[in-house]
């Protein structure tokens, strides 16, 4: 777990050191040490998603990092326009030495740990980078805490390096990254923009009619990163407007994928890949072109299903492709993104008003979340069993659910848009407790990205 060892007492120090002991004595102090060494073999990493009972030994959880406060001003400089600057920056040389040995980083679990003060602070601001798109803006939105800034993902028995963008770029010359899935891959693009433009700034050289689908290119790398909208993966006939009114329910086609990204397949280099939370509205379920029932739909002579069965042939039809497509590139699947609506959902008042991180094993019971993250690892392990000789490590889990979910504190709540009690703290708005404030917590993804590829 990651977890300190008492240090030996000062006569165990002694009688290991003094070797005029008696050889009694000598003998006790091997037997205590071995014992040690037993016990912490038989104490390994807690098993994936079984969190410790207690928060392990560490840094305090619930308190703002050395020297920040978690208001306004402690934390930086707020400016006038709402930018936020930070100072400080922490060395590759001291981020090198962090990583542990090569055996040690190989078994490590990069997805179980926990977020522990980070007193350096974000990589970047919004400040310095301009592609943050303002409903992910929190700081310029007025978000008064900045606490939530100051976390970074620890996982138990090893370290994550923080994203290393020239080392990135350098790797990545006359490559091709592809983003596709929903709204959460638009807020993961924006955080890759924003760790890359530290080193080389992108020309955003496309852009469909709604700026969902977009494309930018890093001219001195000759490296391209592409967002293709497809929140669903599969086919789908969307009447819904930018404030998620619909005129009509989806329609989805769970045997047929969607050709904005399959029709590109052969030109992607890397791809991280996801879906999820559109599941969960109201929909029609299309099969060998034929409706096989639909759910929370207006046409009750459909039979009811749950949102669970369209996921899971929705994942199923987009990893048949990936599997067995002849263009091998390399695949992240990205899991399930959780929001933390309290008290009601978004449409109903929910919020999400917490500061701080949660602590191992206090996000609760969450049900539907857990269950729908079931589905992903069950349909990824099918693939991975089920795929060719020629696929070798190219599909990839990316499973971000447990670091993501520990973090209630890193979503836009009801600054997703610019001051939204500027006439009162009364003032009836919207929280957004699915996207993420940037910089925040979706940073670690990248942070996590640029691991995997550094361990092959």
């Amino acid at each position: 777990m990651g977890m300190e060892w008492p240090p030996a007492s000062a006569q165990q120090r002694k009688a290991a050191v003094v070797g005029s002991r008696s050889a009694a004595v000598l003998k006790l102090g091997l037997l205590v040490i071995l014992a040690g060494l037993a016990l912490r073999l038989l104490v390994g990493p807690a098993a994936y998603l079984l969190p410790p009972t207690a928060a392990p030994e560490g840094p305090a959880r619930h308190v703002a990092a050395p020297g920040r406060e978690t208001t306004r001003g402690g934390a930086g400089d707020v400016m006038p326009s709402g930018e936020f600057a930070v100072t400080g920056s922490e060395s590759l040389a001291d981020s090198d030495n962090r990583q542990g040995s090569p055996e040690t980083q190989e078994s490590c679990n990069l997805f179980h740990g926990e977020w522990v003060p980070n007193p350096v602070g974000p990589a970047y601001t919004n400040a310095s980078c301009h592609f943050i798109e303002s409903p992910q803006n929190c700081m310029a939105n007025g978000r008064p805490d900045t606490n939530y800034l100051y976390w970074r993902w620890k996982p138990y028995g090893c370290e994550v390096p923080p994203f290393d963008g020239k080392k990135f770029l350098d790797g990545m010359q006359g490559k091709h990254w592809a983003l596709i899935g929903d709204s959460i891959l638009r807020n993961h693009v924006q955080s890759l923009l924003c760790l890359l433009s530290k080193v080389e700034d992108a020309n955003e050289v496309y852009h469909d009619d709604t700026f969902r689908s977009r494309r930018w290119h890093f001219h001195s790398h000759n490296f391209t990163v592409s967002l293709i909208w497809a929140p669903f993966l599969i086919q789908a006939k969307i009447f819904e407007d930018d404030d998620g009114v619909s005129t009509a329910d989806p329609q989805l086609y769970l045997d047929v994928l969607e050709t904005n990204w399959t029709s590109q397949w052969e030109g992607f280099d890397y791809v991280v890949i996801s879906t999820g939370q559109w599941f969960f509205k109201s929909a029609v379920y299309w099969e060998n072109g034929a409706e096989v029932g639909c759910h929370s739909c207006q046409n009750k002579n459909l039979k009811e299903m749950p949102p669970e069965y369209s996921f899971r042939k929705a994942l199923n039809t987009a990893f048949q492709f990936i599997t067995s497509s002849p263009h091998k590139p390399v695949v992240f699947y990205r899991t399930w993104a959780p929001s933390h609506f309290e008290n009601g959902e978004w449409f109903s008042g929910g919020t999400c008003n917490r500061t701080v991180p949660f602590k191992p094993g206090e996000a609760g019971d969450r049900e539907m979340d857990s269950k729908m993250w079931r589905i992903e690892r069950e349909a990824f392990e099918s693939a991975v069993a089920n795929k060719g000789p020629d696929d070798a490590d190219h599909l990839k889990l990316l499973d971000t659910f447990e670091l993501s979910l520990l973090r209630p504190d890193g979503h836009s709540g009801p600054y997703r848009t610019y001051h939204p009690y500027e006439k009162g703290m009364t003032a009836k708005v919207q929280n957004d407790c699915l996207h993420w404030c940037l910089p925040g917590p979706i940073d670690a993804w990248n942070d996590i990205i640029m691991q995997m590829l550094a361990k092959d």
